[in-house]
């Protein structure tokens, strides 16, 4: 569930990128050139954190924690201006935090099989 959940914000993190880069002026170039990277290695990073969950390794939950814990400052950050993108924004991360941090997930990171 998580892994799915992360798919879809990494998705929207590389969609972000692209839009960044085909909005890149001459007047920002380093702004725009720096934002799409970091989207990049943001949605890639997550994707892939996501992928090595699924296979088993616990290392991997942390930078999703990590992150779903930063959407969840954006979502405070965003409540009220417009009224649906803070829930829009925190009711994913809660999602993915509870299925990290459930207790089977925790069970199954801290053995020595595979998920």
């Amino acid at each position: 569930m998580a892994a799915a959940v992360v798919a879809v914000e990494s998705l929207t993190f590389l969609v972000l990128a692209v839009l960044e880069a085909a909005d890149v002026s001459s007047e920002r170039v380093g702004l725009g050139v720096g934002t799409t990277l970091f989207l990049l290695v943001i949605g890639g990073g997550i994707a892939w954190a996501a992928w090595r969950v699924t296979e088993g390794d616990a290392w991997a939950r942390s930078p999703l924690v990590l992150s779903q814990i930063i959407l969840l400052g954006l979502a405070w950050n965003f409540r009220g201006d417009p009224p649906w993108l803070s829930p829009l924004v925190a009711a994913p991360a809660v999602i993915v935090l509870a299925a990290l941090l459930s207790p089977p997930v925790t069970r199954a990171l801290s053995g020595p099989s595979s998920v």
